[in-house]
């Protein structure tokens, strides 16, 4: 799309002079907080190219320039993280502000803040003033407020550095694991558990003994009381029809006729896009790559969600030239590469949580038994602003381990998260900004010692051919448990300290020439340290088909990884479907359905009738073995079974299949299959030839936006991106979810070749604006679901041939 065409497109919607600029080729902004003039480069993927004259206005403008973009997004996550969502919708959010004030960081500021730069209060503080300076433009000019707010009646409010350190999107969710696995100990025991479970390293060592305390607790107790308040302070928002003002059936004629009409795909290419496939993240060294420097490729899976989670920027000034992604509500790029250095994340399993279960004191319930005394809980008194009522009185508890999820008074036990993310420096990715400035493996290895939260395997390479791998996280060391069931908070069950990030597993230029991680456990049998590992891993199947193919690369190029990222070849079906020939089928369409399987060639191709059958296949197979293997008693709390399971069972049938488990497999095969041709002629019809995995009736991404559900369909279909077919599933590189709709997987991909910063190739989904009115709204959806990538310019040349537009913001 040429620039005149998209400032065409950007009037005609109606966005304000602070989305897009008064000429397609400058226009210069007056901004109260600047110290000098910024300039602002759009380039026609959406990226924004930001070159300041000082570290302060470098962050001030990244702060700005991600609220004009994401406003909606940013005011709910403030929301959110400030438990002030009643305030602006009423009753129903009490219990959600009230879960995400009682887990607020309540620590020393001063010491969070120089955790993560050691300029991070000015730096923190520069990029909430930039907020804060497009918030009061919106506040004086209601008409650059998104729509979204507008239906939802809200104002936007002023950020803090509280907002931005907020511990409310942490990514640790152990301690829904712990509850679940005691449940199934008291029912099943220990080793039924174990061998129902995937625990590593292994062979197991983990005490899975339920405490007798723990058990009361259980007992007076299900899992949605217990763990409300963790609950309600992590799980994403969702609206109801009644939260919305009645005008908002009306702001459909905003998008009428011409304007209502998607945009056409914004080609980001100077050259032709490269075509691929991806997930997950690696590093190659030179010796293995055609350009004879190291490659370096990240794809991180979160919820694929409008607005993207991802926001991709380039903060360029004295001391920084940083390109990649990150989120909207963090100063820094989060995964990238600077002028020396490239990086990339994925989450490596710490466990970060525990839940303490305590007795009351006899004679006082806000006091707890610890070491045979009672001890009192500190109190904290807060008050909630709610719509359309008066303000509600909260009462939030903590014991010395942390806030106090639940209390019951009658039974006289109570229950208390013990996070690690509570701690100094546990907000997610801000140690970022430290890496953000490193120049080898050295200095990124030193960066890392403080990043905290998330727990995660970092890859690196840098200009001098030198590659690496850091696990980084906050890794509590426990001396006489392993954290994978609720203890007591008596005493006996405490945290010596935490690991430090040096003594996590890592490597230095391997000489196997290459580092890839798939969230699978990848630690070496030698490693000195498994008691500060988590026991709950991914399934194996994406890490060992990097592996299988970084053994034998050489020569890599750009275009090959991003061939990888998007592969979708199921190693799982490679056991699985040669299981088929010895099973006898009663119709001819089942015959047809297991002939087509044996002759697939195991890549779940969005045009692929093997796929089809395949995926359904594999869901009812592992649907079926779960009823066998657990027992009625044990499904309310285990519900499935991991794969890797499912495939020893049915390729080696042990008696966890009953007394003649070879005849329940051929039974579980034969009846999963039928079930699968039954499911597939009710979605296609009967010909074999019309079942297509991509299909929106099967296999496909729909992005639903948090109001769908409530506007008109003419809308609906421009707020939510979709459906377009997809490939791959849960357990392919290309990790697309084994849903007929993908809700989770790689939003953001990006490709970093250090022979040329400016080949470096990105994809994000499904675009950088998170206005409805942009044309950059969703942009980049079509090419996110095709496997095509656009340019991520580096240098001042590059930037020119990408460029949009260029704004100027001066003080």
């Amino acid at each position: 799309m040429t620039r005149p065409l998209l400032w065409a497109l950007l009037t005609l919607v109606g966005l304000p002079l602070t989305t897009a600029a008064q000429s397609p080729d400058a226009a210069a902004l007056r901004v109260p907080g600047l110290q000098a003039t910024v300039t602002l480069t759009r380039d026609s993927a959406g990226i924004m190219h930001i070159r300041a004259q000082n570290e302060h206005d470098l962050f001030f403008a990244q702060g700005y320039s991600a609220a004009r973009d994401r406003l909606f997004q940013l005011e709910l996550w403030r929301r959110q993280a400030t438990g002030t969502m009643a305030e602006v919708l009423g009753p129903r959010w009490i219990a959600r502000d009230r879960a995400a004030r009682l887990m607020r960081y309540r620590g020393v500021m001063d010491t969070e803040l120089a955790h993560y730069h050691p300029r991070g209060a000015p730096i923190i503080g520069a990029f909430v003033d930039g907020i804060n300076a497009y918030v009061a433009q919106v506040q004086q000019n209601p008409a650059l407020l998104p729509p979204e707010l507008q239906w939802l009646g809200i104002s936007p409010g002023r950020w803090t550095p509280e907002v931005v350190v907020s511990r409310h999107n942490a990514l640790a969710s152990n301690a829904r694991d712990e509850t679940v696995t005691a449940r199934a100990v008291r029912l099943l025991g220990e080793d039924a558990v174990r061998q129902r479970r995937r625990f590593e390293p292994e062979p197991m060592p983990a005490r899975l003994r339920v405490d007798s305390l723990v058990a009361q607790l259980l007992d007076v107790a299900d899992d949605d009381m217990l763990l409300a308040a963790y609950s309600a302070s992590k799980n994403s928002p969702v609206f109801r029809a009644d939260e919305l003002l009645a005008s908002v059936r009306r702001a459909d004629s905003a998008f009428e006729g011409s304007a209502l009409t998607p945009p056409p795909f914004i080609d980001a290419t100077s050259r032709e896009a490269a075509d691929g496939w991806e997930s997950n993240n690696w590093v190659i060294a030179g010796a293995r790559t055609a350009s004879g420097k190291p490659i370096v490729a990240n794809d991180p899976h979160r919820t694929i969600a409008v607005p993207s989670l991802r926001y991709m920027v380039h903060l360029t000034a004295p001391g920084w030239d940083v390109i990649g992604g990150g989120e909207p509500a963090i100063p820094g790029v989060a995964i990238g590469h600077n002028a020396h250095g490239a990086w990339g994340l994925t989450i490596f399993g710490i466990d970060t949580e525990d839940l303490y279960t305590y007795a009351l004191s006899p004679t006082d319930t806000l006091s707890y038994l610890y070491q045979g005394q009672p001890e009192a809980m500190r109190v904290v008194y807060d008050t909630i602003v709610v719509r359309g009522r008066a303000p509600e009185l909260v009462t939030l508890l903590y014991t010395r381990h942390g806030p106090v999820l639940t209390l019951n008074a009658s039974a006289r036990v109570a229950v208390a998260l013990r996070a690690a993310w509570l701690e100094p420096g546990g907000a997610p990715y801000l140690a970022s900004l430290r890496l953000d400035q490193a120049r080898t493996w050295t200095e990124a290895r030193a960066a890392l010692a403080y990043a905290h939260m998330p727990t995660l395997n970092w890859v690196w390479a840098d200009t001098s051919g030198a590659i690496g791998w850091q696990t980084a996280g906050i890794a509590p060391v426990r001396s006489n448990w392993d954290g994978l069931v609720p203890v007591p908070g008596d005493g006996r069950f405490e945290w010596n300290g935490f690991l430090p990030i040096p003594e996590l597993p890592h490597e230095s230029s391997p000489a196997r020439g290459y580092v890839g991680t798939a969230n699978a456990y990848n630690v070496a049998p030698t490693y000195a340290r498994p008691d500060a590992i988590a026991r709950s891993w991914a399934e194996p199947y994406r890490h060992n088909r990097l592996q299988e193919v970084l053994d034998t690369m050489k020569g890599a190029t750009l275009p090959q990884m991003m061939a990888l990222q998007h592969d979708e070849t199921a190693l799982a079906a490679r056991a699985l479907v040669p299981l088929l020939r010895n099973i006898e089928f009663t119709t001819a369409r089942a015959r047809a359905a297991r002939d087509t399987l044996l002759a697939w060639n195991g890549v779940l191709d969005v045009n692929s009738h093997g796929a089809a059958l395949y995926a359904l296949w594999e869901r009812r197979l592992a649907s079926h073995t779960a009823s066998i293997v657990l027992p009625l008693m044990a499904r309310p709390v285990m519900r499935t079974v991991p794969l890797t399971h499912v495939v020893r069972w049915l390729t080696a049938p042990d008696s966890l299949l009953g007394e003649r488990p070879e005849v329940t497999r051929d039974f579980i095969l034969f009846r999963a299959l039928n079930e699968t041709v039954s499911d597939l002629v009710t979605r296609f019809g009967a010909d074999i030839s019309t079942w297509r995995y991509g299909d929106e009736k099967l296999h496909h991404a729909r992005i639903a936006h948090p109001l769908d559900r409530f506007v008109h369909d003419s809308l609906s279909r421009w707020l939510s991106p979709g459906p377009l077919p997809r490939g791959g599933y849960a357990n392919t590189l290309n990790a697309t979810g084994n849903s007929d709709n993908q809700t989770a997987g790689a939003s953001f991909r990006v490709v970093m070749d250090l022979a040329d910063w400016d080949a470096a190739m990105v994809t994000n989904t499904p675009g950088q604006s998170g206005d409805p009115r942009s044309p950059l709204y969703r942009s980049l959806f079509p090419a996110w679901a095709a496997g095509r990538f656009v340019p991520l310019p580096y240098s001042p040349a590059a930037i020119r041939r990408q460029t949009l537009l260029v704004e100027t913001i001066t003080p």
